[in-house]
């Protein structure tokens, strides 16, 4: 059984019923979840003022839990960046806890990984993932709880088939997230500077010209110059224009190959889906990718 500490570091959570219905299904794992006491806070449209946020980061930091989990993303950990309790987060880390989360939770991990090093996981939120009234997708419940549990061993999927199909990648760090809150960190204390990389991306509503206009910020930034592998997840709620005029992401993967000697990998099961793997943020992995098949594996630095 893990002791689950939840806390809402982001945007305000409208609604209790979803984060009550998650709490049940957790329990019925069999872990022991702990609701933050502000995690229903609202100040405008965020869970809380920026000082009632923070504490609530420094209580998780403090609880000795197995595991942070946020309730939902949205938008507000940036503001929060130059105020965060790196230190006694990084310690919490070094302890045994983990902390997940993913889209606005972005900003925190980067934070983390460029401030201290220490490793956080892009991992379900609770709302999102198990709360709907709908059950929680069985791959996406497998693999946020196999890390939980100190299980995960890495993952893989099934790439693009105009995706290179013959390559390694080994002893990488790895690091990514939610495209947009990732972009809006460049030129700041709290980007990671990784070298030889293996960068994860994904994004929701953002129309394809969008996402190139974020993927160039990283290019003039010298950041995808610096990877390795470019791996891309789910770019969902996107809708066509007439603008567009067959513009589509398929032309933007094209562009971006184009412009960086890093491979590039699709189709990863990761981002705004229902449907998402748990992926470390900090640590260093094994890419290997064999026909159609990306296998990648943490187990011997985990």
């Amino acid at each position: 059984m893990s002791h689950i500490y939840v806390i809402s570091p982001s945007s305000a959570v409208r609604v209790q019923a979803p984060v009550k219905r998650a709490t049940k299904r957790l329990q019925a794992l069999g872990h022991q979840v702990e609701l933050d006491e502000a995690v229903f806070a609202r100040d405008t449209r965020f869970a809380g003022d920026d000082a009632t946020r923070l504490a609530a980061i420094q209580r998780a930091a403090a609880s000795g839990a197995d595991a942070v989990m946020i309730t939902r993303g949205g938008y507000g950990l940036n503001r929060l960046l130059p105020a965060l309790p790196y230190k006694a987060i990084a310690k919490s880390v070094a302890k045994g806890t983990a902390w997940m989360g993913f889209s606005d939770f972005t900003a925190l991990s980067l934070g983390l990984m460029a401030k201290t090093g220490a490793a956080s996981w892009s991992a379900p939120a609770l709302i999102e993932d198990f709360g709907q009234e709908s059950e929680p997708d069985e791959i996406t419940t497998a693999c946020w709880d196999d890390v939980l549990s100190g299980f995960g061993e890495g993952t893989g999927w099934r790439i693009g088939k105009d995706d290179p199909s013959e390559f390694i990648v080994q002893d990488a760090p790895i690091w990514g997230g939610n495209l947009a809150v990732l972009a809006s960190l460049v030129g700041t204390p709290y980007l990671p500077a990784v070298s030889k990389g293996i960068l994860f991306l994904e994004d929701v509503g953002e129309q394809p010209y969008r996402v190139e206009r974020l993927l160039t910020q990283l290019w003039h930034s010298g950041v995808l110059a610096e990877q390795k592998a470019i791996v891309l997840g789910s770019f969902s709620g996107q809708s066509k224009t007439v603008q567009d005029k067959g513009f589509d992401m398929k032309a933007v993967v094209a562009w971006l190959r184009a412009r960086t000697k890093a491979k590039v990998l699709t189709g990863l099961p990761y981002g705004h889906v229902r449907t998402k793997v748990t992926l470390p943020v900090g640590l260093r992995v094994d890419l290997a990718v064999q026909g159609r098949e990306a296998l990648m594996m943490w187990s011997h630095h985990h």
